[in-house]
């Protein structure tokens, strides 16, 4: 007789494997018989997302809430069951700022702060300033501090990579990092001094119209329409606090650094290529 492990043991690791397990004993069965079984998982599954989405709604529409919500999401279990259903992306952004946000508190404590620049594959590119930049000994323990943090809570980030300089865009094409850079279809903006921090400017251009929005060193583009009902959103509100931009509209809340909407789930402002040279702000609309 097999001892399978059961949910009282808390063993993601073995979990994940009796599923794996369950679902390749029935590649033994007749055909007709495996599809059977293959839409019984289906419906189960969909039955599931529903009632998951719905929780998630519930959660989002609460300032208590959307905090649950989080802590909730930093659970690897709970995580690996949202990515299961697809009702989290893939981006590790907010992920790592709410990361960067809980260690703050200890970094300022000792003088020190950091800002997420961007995420790069499995790279985070932090901005260090105050006593975590240098080479001391206290800023060698305040990046290890943010290093094991990110560990602990976002494992997939495998490097932090320190960066210095000018504002730096927060989603950059592939194509600005060859060397030389692409001009094509690249479109110069206003000056990086020109953007305020926290103060939504306007950018029109054939292509598009254009939001830009700076918190901190972090610089991003977003289509200017709200993901609710496409409605301008140049004229929103900013909490510069929360990092948050609200749409004057219908009140729809939007992550100012990444697009996402604090809401409705699965809703993201269309972000567009940024790139800053030599002061001036480069788009590329799509």
């Amino acid at each position: 007789m097999s001892h399978e492990p059961t949910a009282g043991g808390n063993d993601l690791t073995a979990l994940a494997e009796r599923v794996d397990t369950a679902h390749a004993r029935l590649e033994g069965l007749d055909p007709a018989a495996r599809e059977r079984a293959l839409e019984l998982k289906r419906a189960v599954e969909a039955f599931h997302r529903e009632g998951l989405a719905t929780i998630i709604r519930t959660l989002k529409a609460d300032e208590r809430g959307r905090e649950l919500l989080f802590s909730l999401v930093d659970d690897p279990g709970v995580y690996a069951l949202f990515s299961m259903h697809g009702l989290v992306k893939a981006d590790l952004t907010p992920r790592v700022q709410r990361v960067l946000d809980e260690v703050r508190p200890y970094m300022q404590s000792h003088g020190g702060d950091a800002e997420l620049v961007e995420v790069v594959g499995t790279t985070a590119r932090i901005r260090l300033t105050g006593a975590c930049h240098g080479c001391s000994m206290s800023a060698v323990t305040l990046r290890n501090s943010i290093e094991e943090a990110l560990r602990a809570h976002v494992p997939e980030i495998e490097t932090v990579e320190p960066v210095t300089g000018e504002p730096t865009p927060a989603f950059v094409s592939l194509d600005s990092l060859r060397r030389g850079g692409d001009r094509n279809g690249w479109i110069e903006g206003p000056l990086a001094a020109e953007l305020e921090d926290g103060k939504p400017l306007r950018f029109d251009c054939e292509a598009a119209s254009l939001l830009l929005l700076r918190f901190g060193d972090v610089v991003q583009a977003f289509r200017n329409a709200c993901a609710h009902m496409g409605l301008p959103l140049d004229g929103g509100l900013v909490d510069r606090e929360a990092g948050t931009l609200t749409c004057p509209w219908h009140g729809f809340r939007f992550d100012g650094r990444t697009g996402e909407c604090l809401t409705a789930p699965q809703a993201q402002l269309e972000t567009f290529p940024l790139r800053i040279e030599q002061g001036r702000i480069l788009v590329r609309p799509r």
